[in-house]
């Protein structure tokens, strides 16, 4: 079951119009999340749906404490939560601060479009000098 990030996005950009949420993410917060790969990986097995803590750290080859700490983070920069459900605290994606920073980045895809055009073209230039 994948997530449809197009509608995603629609539905935050729809909602953050109408007021119904709140545009202020600390994009600090998660980028310093997503920095680390093993955060990465939990993050792309919580897309499957919530799970445990015992549950995430079964495919890492890293105790039930460290990914703990990692899950912290992660849930103070706003990219998942975590519930009471008895005596476990399974964790779930919350999407509203990583489509803030997508939108962040999609902001520069046009200036990475030109730059890469200036670079091929400084490429074919020099290759032109060098024959």
């Amino acid at each position: 079951m994948g997530v449809d990030i197009t509608f995603l996005l629609y539905n935050h950009m729809f909602m953050e119009q109408i007021g119904y949420i709140s545009s202020h993410v600390n994009l600090d917060a998660v980028f310093h999340a997503l920095a680390d790969g093993t955060r990465r990986a939990i993050l792309s097995r919580l897309v499957e749906g919530e799970a445990s803590v015992k549950e995430i750290s079964e495919p890492f080859d890293i105790s039930q404490p460290a990914v703990s700490k990692h899950l912290k983070v992660l849930e103070r920069a706003g990219l998942i939560e975590r519930g009471i459900d008895e005596q476990r605290r399974p964790a779930k994606l919350k999407a509203e601060n990583m489509i803030a920073a997508v939108n962040w980045l999609a902001d520069f895809r046009p200036k990475w479009g030109t730059s890469f055009r200036q670079l091929d073209d400084l490429l074919i230039e020099m290759k032109q000098e060098n024959e």
